[in-house]
């Protein structure tokens, strides 16, 4: 990454928490650079969770909860609001665990990681494979029917396939990094198809179309018949506690926010 990069990525969650009157928790890149497949001109996707004083979460005319700061060709920067993040990490959000683990961090703390260590319970099996099982289905029927396709968006679908194989097997979150992913067994001849598909894609701009490679689109369409039926069958799984959020919650702001 480049250093410029990085200190203005800095220097805006400073301002950020200067202007918003919040504290960052957790700020991590999200997407392609995050999974290690970022193209020459790919943005960088920055997220972070922030907290607000305590009195705020007591109004009557609630603020939003999500604050969206910046979108342009290079950075796009949004957070999302701490009592937002808890509610879905009780939902068993696949995103928020992926940014959690994202090997691409700008900010953290030991408040983020107490927070982390209570969220790590509320990882549900069945919610994050139908979540990736979803968001191939839809890359896929939107961007990989046609002759010629942007090879981007293989990853963007082999990416949740693989990542779902791995929660099937693991019962844990998947790791972030594409590569990791690619350590599971794989079918005979789809490690070389994929290493083919990924070199012309780090070398090619973000919108360029190449041909369907015909491996990797039959393995999409099997793996996609076959993460439905197991994730029909998977038992529901999500942790019904939210006392330990609760406290969680009330813990952060208490830091966080000493005087209110």
């Amino acid at each position: 990454m480049q250093r410029e990069i990085k200190k203005e990525i800095e220097d805006t969650l400073q301002t950020v928490e200067e202007r918003e009157q919040v504290r960052v928790l957790h700020a991590v890149e999200s997407g392609s650079r995050a999974w290690g497949f970022a193209s020459p001109d790919s943005d960088y996707d920055v997220r972070f969770i922030y907290v607000r004083p305590g009195r705020e979460y007591l109004r009557l005319d609630s603020r939003r909860d999500v604050i969206e700061w910046q979108l342009d060709e290079v950075l796009d920067i949004n957070g999302w609001d701490l009592k937002k993040t808890l509610v879905q990490f009780q939902r068993g959000n696949a995103t928020l665990f992926e940014w959690a683990d994202s090997p691409v961090v700008y900010h953290t703390g030991e408040a983020w990681e107490e927070l982390y260590q209570t969220a790590r319970n509320y990882f549900s099996v069945k919610a994050a494979v139908y979540h990736y099982y979803g968001t191939a289905k839809h890359t896929y029927l939107e961007y990989l029917q046609e002759e010629t396709v942007p090879y981007k968006k293989y990853f963007y679908d082999l990416r949740p396939l693989l990542a779902a194989r791995y929660i099937q097997e693991y019962r844990r979150p998947a790791p972030v990094l594409f590569d990791r992913l690619m350590e599971q067994e794989l079918p005979a001849g789809l490690r070389a198809a994929i290493d083919e598909v990924l070199a012309v894609k780090l070398a090619s701009d973000e919108k360029e179309q190449n041909p369907q490679n015909p491996l990797l689109q039959e393995f999409i369409r099997k793996e996609l018949e076959r993460q439905k039926e197991l994730a029909d069958r998977l038992p529901d799984d999500r942790n019904e506690d939210w006392e330990a959020l609760n406290q969680a919650f009330l813990k952060a702001i208490q830091v966080c926010w000493p005087r209110g």
